[in-house]
């Protein structure tokens, strides 16, 4: 498998059908595993994409409503058996500790894992580490609800062009790197002079809320957005009535924030045939795809993402 890829394990909404399992989505980038809102049976879909568990680092939920979060205590329970040497970061807003909690100890076994928590309580960064920087805002849902969004770092490229013409190769550049400077056949070089800043690559999801400003800042610019469709544009009462997107709004969020790429998810059940919805978001942005159970969504550096489907 690609070291950067988006795979759906679920894109169902409240209900789940013969198709489509309760929503969780695995990110698989910088080396780490990100789990993000593991609704129920999401451990037995990880058999089904062949995907092993303990390649879980972080699990994110947005909110605490079932089909966003009953399967983080089995996924916890199987990490308990497998007892991966690093440590799983769980994020979640913080007024659902008391959730996250009955999720987490909900049965009686013995604990093996090291769980570092990250409630969230407001706006903006939640975490920084070497591999990403992770942040949330509060989005307009019937109970608390955080989006996400995960950049990774900046990267220093070094124009091949000017290396090769000045002569610097091997260690020369790592103490380019180091130094920010070097002297080489009596010429000081600066390591501005023969590199760029390659900006680091991002991806958010959106999963229930109304259409807000938050929704559209989480995505600004992102090389690919996971978005909630629960609704067709037909429904848009329904949508509004929960608390919902319809696709029409997913593909102006995309529009408005300048998205690279936008996959639909969290079909409600009435649409045996989601395709009405790829249809319609398709119209306002037209680099829109569609969740599928097992679908995976590979994002290449410096390109458009690919899209290919698991076999089951």
């Amino acid at each position: 498998m690609s070291d950067r890829e988006l795979i759906i394990l679920g894109c169902s909404s409240q209900q789940p059908t013969r198709k489509r399992n309760h929503g969780a989505y695995f990110l698989r980038w910088m080396g780490e595993g990100l789990l993000f809102d593991p609704g129920e049976g999401t451990q037995r879909q990880f058999i089904f994409a062949s995907i092993a568990p303990p390649s879980i680092t972080r699990i994110f939920i947005s909110h605490f409503h079932g089909d966003h979060c009953l399967g983080l205590s089995s996924i916890l329970m199987r990490l308990n058996l497998d007892k991966p040497s690093h440590p799983i970061h769980c994020y979640y807003p913080a007024m659902g500790k008391v959730y996250f909690d009955r999720l987490r100890y909900g049965t009686c076994y013995h604990e093996n894992l090291t769980i570092i928590e990250h409630p969230i309580s407001k706006d903006g960064v939640v975490h920084q580490d070497k591999n990403f920087l992770v942040e949330g805002f509060f989005l307009k849902h019937g109970i608390v609800n955080v989006g996400y969004r995960i950049t990774e770092p900046e990267m220093i490229k070094f124009d091949k062009g000017k290396i090769k013409q000045l002569g610097i190769e091997g260690p020369m550049m790592q103490d380019l790197l180091k130094n920010k400077s070097i002297v080489h056949d009596g010429k000081e070089i600066f390591l501005q002079d023969v590199s760029w800043i390659r900006k680091g690559d991002s991806f958010a999801i959106i999963l229930d809320t109304l259409l807000c400003p938050n929704a559209v800042h989480i995505a600004k610019n992102v090389k690919l957005l996971l978005c909630e469709s629960t609704y067709s544009s037909r429904e848009s009462a329904l949508a509004k009535k929960h608390k919902h997107l319809t696709a029409s709004e997913a593909a102006l969020i995309a529009k408005w924030a300048g998205v690279e790429t936008l996959i639909l998810t969290h079909f409600s059940a009435r649409y045996p045939d989601v395709r009405i919805l790829e249809k319609e978001a398709r119209e306002i942005f037209p680099n829109t795809f569609l969740a599928e159970d097992f679908r995976k969504f590979s994002l290449r550096r410096d390109a458009r993402c690919e899209v290919v489907r698991l076999g089951k």
